[in-house]
């Protein structure tokens, strides 16, 4: 039989689905505004679910309590009681009773009587829901059956739906899909009296959920210790569809894969309509279900591999679809065609849990991310492998709305499992509908049934994603390394000192070198000098000889915490630590530095810590070192104006909005920035050592910025007035777009795109564009964007109302100052950045400006909006 034959058999055989009285498109509620949170972990171990729980906590602000869930896949046979044949060979059919009394008659109509029946497991749960707090609606009781097609069922259900030359497990997984649709319209159903519903029903593969928070759904189930390869959490905010019934909660499932979304969709209902002509119908007035729906149809029904997928829920446009090779051109203009329309429109990023065969390979166990091509949510992925010294390789890929959220389920697991490091070996962003990733990464757990399973990384091409360097840093049960001896001299000094060695030590000399700067730090007078140093070595990239730069980060990290240990328990008048529920001092003592060690605080809200460095400055502080950042949004906002002398330093995973509304402080973040940050800056000054996220700058009117790496997506748009700002890296798209910074030579704003990367030697990286996107400085009246591009690899293809021209001598006289601070900063000296295949060059061989077409007609009146400023 062909392939499409096998689809018409199957989408006939779904014909009797349909609704009684004819298929409507179902009502949904209007958006609200507000991003999901999610997280996915994928590991060559099977790692257990408390490890997502600080990731999902630190991310409650991004859910309201209505909607959260998890899914797990490549489960442990023992946890649950089978074999591993039974785990591998059985569909899981997990069923959410609501009304326990409707088990039984669930179960005559839809399992006793459809399956062979292996085993029985009854999920565990906290006997009290309300001792988790805040939780409106009990949970469902959980029941999971490990089911086998009935053989005269399923012959039945072959013949009836004329599916005789289908393959087994084709037959199979329809047969279980029809009778779980089935199922849930009869007990739950949209509306109406709501008994029980299917909670997935693949292989190897658990979803759970309920009103709440996804936090409170590893705790309220109590699978904490659960194991699995892969791992999706989910806190829901009310986008589109009904989201307070514990059906409407995310993850949602098509067969063997569960999804998970943040954002939401404007075509809702010509995605329904299109499934609707295909005989699938959805059931809980949401557009994730429909998402996961459209997913399970391309990949097991029409039988797409993934890339096809991607590319028809993700469709390539524009420029992008121009670079891509001419065979794909064909293939993905086949796709669009025929669908576009069941193409989610509108911001989204999906995070899909699935379990599937490979006949070659045995099991395989994915997780996916998407973003949609617009780039409208965020979205961060990362990879760490071989993090241990000896031993098979191991590997863990992650994604999420924020690195944070990252960051906190590495900490977690790095804490008990020593071939995991606290510090992932990369992150990065995906450019939805590209030519470059696809928008996509897909982490793949191989289990090839012999005990050994690998993961592996690729983007949407199946390119792999790697991280291969010098082995790890393992703890290997190490007692206390022997203090080093630490030269007199200054931070800078001691920096200069440390990496001329670091090249040739082991990591016991890198212990003991941290251990001697905490002894150092017990003498107030040396403090200043240890931290800048350990600020230094965590900030700059150099050569590492045979270290991993992110276990030295690591080992960094804790060599910081001892110093901070040091000095709250002896505070100085230069150095003391404030830590949550200390009673915060009544007057300031000038050139005192406050130390605020952020655990414990709030991220957001009455006491958190962006109040906190309020109530301080308003107290007379003037000097802030934030510690342990996890995830604490606003650092940095409503210290209202003219606050030129302050100075705030962040080290660990800050959150949204820092440094926005910033007017005159200096803020140094000492790691990656998140999204938002800088929204309506007005003046002062940010450094950021590492990557910002979505929305950069938006809105600013002033001030300088200075970021080591990449911008997300849309950094500066509708910035006015003169905000001027270097990024070393690059943008994923609409990089200044409705600039509107007057003239640069008069006082205005611009962006400098230096298009380079540092690799872990602290070396020059040109990228291979300084610049990958199609809407340059779209639509922009002022200002101007300056690039670093010896290759005059940026096109006019790539602009949107602007025009590339020679660089002059006074638009380098205005930039050079900044490239110097930014040397300062970042280590990055301009004579490199002029260095072109080993040859220093001039400014003008080396860098490009970008203005406005109409910059000439528009000046004066960007000249006298600035004068107003």
């Amino acid at each position: 039989m062909s392939r499409t034959e096998h689809v018409k058999r199957l989408i006939a055989a779904r014909h009797h689905l349909a609704p009684e009285g004819g298929f409507r498109i179902p009502r949904q509620d209007e958006a609200a505004e507000g991003g999901c949170g999610v997280i996915g972990m994928a590991c060559s171990e099977q790692i257990a679910a408390r490890h997502m729980l600080q990731s999902l906590l630190q991310m409650r602000n991004r859910g309201n309590g209505k909607g959260g869930g998890i899914a797990a896949v490549g489960l442990v046979p023992e946890q649950f009681g089978v074999s591993e044949a039974v785990l591998k060979g059985d569909y899981l059919l997990a069923l959410a009773y609501l009304e326990p009394e409707a088990r039984q008659s669930v179960e005559r109509g839809y399992v006793h009587s459809a399956f062979e029946i292996d085993h029985v497991h009854e999920q565990a749960h906290l006997e009290d829901y309300t001792v988790l707090g805040g939780l409106e609606v009990e949970p469902p009781e959980v029941v999971i059956y490990f089911v086998r097609p009935k053989e005269a069922r399923l012959a039945e259900f072959r013949a009836v739906h004329d599916l005789g030359n289908l393959p087994q497990r084709a037959v199979e997984d329809e047969f279980v899909y029809q009778n779980s649709y089935q199922l849930s319209r009869a007990f739950y159903a949209s509306t109406g009296e709501k008994q029980a519903f299917v909670l997935s029903h693949g292989k190897n593969l658990l979803v759970l959920k309920m009103v709440g928070f996804g936090d409170d759904v590893i705790r309220y189930y109590q699978i904490e210790d659960l194991r699995a390869h892969v791992w999706i959490g989910h806190h829901r905010y009310p986008t589109k569809g009904r989201v307070w019934h514990p059906g409407g909660a995310h993850p949602f499932v098509g067969l063997n894969e569960a999804l998970v979304h943040n954002g939401d969709f404007a075509n809702y209902a010509s995605i329904c309509e299109y499934l609707a002509q295909r005989n699938i119908y959805s059931l809980f007035l949401t557009d994730t279900e429909v998402s996961a729906l459209v997913f399970d149809l391309l990949h097991r029904t029409y039988g797409y591999p993934l890339e096809y997928v991607v590319e028809a829920l993700a469709p390539t446009t524009e420029r992008d679809f121009t670079l891509l090779p001419a065979d794909k051109q064909r293939i993905y203009r086949m796709l669009q065609t025929t669908h576009m329309h069941a193409s989610p429109d509108g911001p989204w990023f999906f995070l899909i849990a699935q379990s599937d065969a490979d006949p070659e390979n045995g099991s395989v166990y994915r997780l996916t991310g998407i973003t949609d091509t617009s780039m409208l949510r965020p979205q961060v992925f990362a990879w760490q492998e071989n993090a241990w010294e000896g031993g098979p390789k191991s590997a863990i890929g992650l994604a999420a709305s924020e690195k944070q959220a990252i960051d906190a389920a590495l900490e977690s697991l790095s804490a008990e499992d020593e071939r995991f490091c606290s510090r992932a070996d990369r992150y990065w962003n995906a450019r939805g509908g590209s030519h470059t990733d696809g928008g996509a990464f897909i982490f793949s757990v191989r289990d090839s049934g012999n005990g050994q399973t690998g993961l592996v990384c690729t983007d949407k091409f199946g390119r792999v994603v790697s991280a291969e360097g010098p082995p790890a840093y393992r703890p290997n049960g190490r007692g206390k390394s022997q203090a080093m001896t630490i030269p007199d001299g200054s931070g800078e000094a001691l920096y200069a000192w440390a990496v001329g060695q670091i090249p040739n030590w082991d990591y016991g000399e890198v212990l003991a070198l941290l251990e001697g700067l905490a002894q150092a730090a017990e003498r107030p007078e040396r403090r200043a000098a240890v931290i800048e140093i350990l600020t230094l070595l965590i900030d700059r990239r150099y050569p590492t000889g045979s270290l991993r730069r992110s276990s030295l980060l690591s080992l960094y990290d804790d060599g910081f915490d001892k110093v901070l240990g040091v000095i709250r328990e002896s505070p100085s008048a230069e150095y003391f630590v404030l830590a949550h529920g200390d009673p915060l001092p009544e007057a300031a003592n000038d050139g005192s530095t406050v130390v605020v060690d952020a655990r414990g605080f709030p991220p957001e809200g009455a006491g958190s810590l962006a109040e906190t460095l309020q109530k301080l400055y308003r107290g007379g502080f003037r000097r802030f070192l934030v510690a342990h950042a996890k995830g604490h949004r606003f650092i940095g906002n409503g210290f209202g104006p003219d606050t030129q002398g302050v100075r705030i330093d962040v080290y660990g995973s800050s959150g949204d909005y820092l440094a926005s509304g910033l007017d005159g402080l200096e803020l140094y973040v000492h790691g990656s920035g998140q999204d938002q940050l800088a929204q309506i800056m007005k003046s002062g000054r940010l450094v950021v050592h590492g990557d910002v996220g979505q929305t950069f700058m938006y809105g600013a009117k002033g001030g300088e910025a200075y970021v080591l790496g990449n911008a997300a997506g849309r950094p500066l748009i509708n910035a006015v007035g003169k905000p001027r700002v270097v990024i070393n890296g690059t943008c994923l798209d609409y990089l200044a777009e409705s600039f509107m910074a007057g003239d640069p030579s008069n006082g205005g704003g611009f962006v400098v795109l230096n298009g380079i990367s540092l690799n872990d030697q602290g070396e020059i990286v040109p990228l291979d564009t300084p610049y990958p996107g199609g809407n340059l400085f779209s639509l922009a009246s002022g200002g101007a964007i300056y690039l670093r591009d010896p290759g005059g690899a940026v096109t006019d293809g790539q602009l949107n109302g602007g025009e590339l021209l020679d660089l002059t001598a006074e638009d380098w006289d205005l930039i050079a100052p900044y490239l110097a601070r930014n040397a300062a900063y970042f280590g990055i000296p301009v004579e490199s950045l002029l260095t072109v295949d080993g040859e220093l060059r001039s400014p003008g061989e080396v860098y490009r400006k970008v203005r406005p077409h109409t910059v000439c007609a528009l000046q004066a009146e960007e000249a006298w909006v600035h004068g107003r400023k």
